[in-house]
């Protein structure tokens, strides 16, 4: 099965784990749930509704903070963006319109109009979102093409480091987090978009698109 990021054949079953097989892409070192065991959209709403993502949520705004506060500091004044994947409660589109940077949202879910995504941004966020991710190639391509020059895509997400833990993770498992990324998928990501990477907070990556 070739890599759903990369596109590499040199790929292998990696673990099974919960009664789910997973794979591993030797390139990219990208892990992903085969797609035998991937949930329908109406069982990753089931779960997502069990989250509280309001946007008065002092916790949910904290965890945030560990993205928004870094971002604020490389943005140029009044720089648009837009928080792709916002889920049912846009709180960090609220943070960073009351820090003066105006924030469109979109998730395919909850906020499903596609206007927004007819845009292109000075930045672009993805808060826990891209470990839900079936085919997460032509996402990252969208991505890109909504990026301004030199504009920035803030991504957070738990990296995968300790593959021998894998199968006990608690990140794993969440059903809905369907495919996972270490450090060398991140840098195999900036390469071959063009992008720069740095990694200003735990968990946190942002990538700069070329001017």
């Amino acid at each position: 099965m070739d890599c759903p990021l990369c596109r590499s054949t040199n790929t292998r079953d990696f673990v099974t784990a919960g009664g789910v097989d997973y794979l591993r892409c030797d390139h990219c070192h990208f892990t992903w749930m085969h797609p035998d065991f991937l949930p329908t959209v109406a069982e990753e709403k089931e779960q997502y509704d069990l989250h509280d993502n309001r946007v008065d949520n002092y916790h949910y705004r904290k965890f945030l903070s560990r993205l928004t506060e870094p971002l604020k500091d490389v943005l140029a004044p009044g720089a648009r963006g837009l928080d792709f994947g916002c889920g049912q409660g846009p709180a960090l589109a609220a943070m960073m319109d009351e820090a003066g940077f105006p924030t469109a949202v979109y998730d395919p879910i909850y906020f499903a109009e596609t206007t927004p995504l007819e845009h292109r941004y000075d930045f672009i966020t993805a808060t826990e979102v891209v470990e839900h991710l079936h085919d997460p190639r032509p996402v990252f391509e969208q991505l890109n093409g909504m990026l301004a020059g030199d504009g920035l895509l803030a991504v957070m997400t738990r990296w995968l480091t300790e593959d021998d833990a894998f199968a006990d993770w608690r990140y794993r498992r969440d059903s809905t987090h369907v495919c996972f990324y270490r450090l060398e998928t991140l840098e195999w990501l900036a390469g071959h978009f063009g992008w720069s990477v740095d990694f200003p907070a735990r968990n946190v990556a942002f990538f700069r698109k070329a001017s």
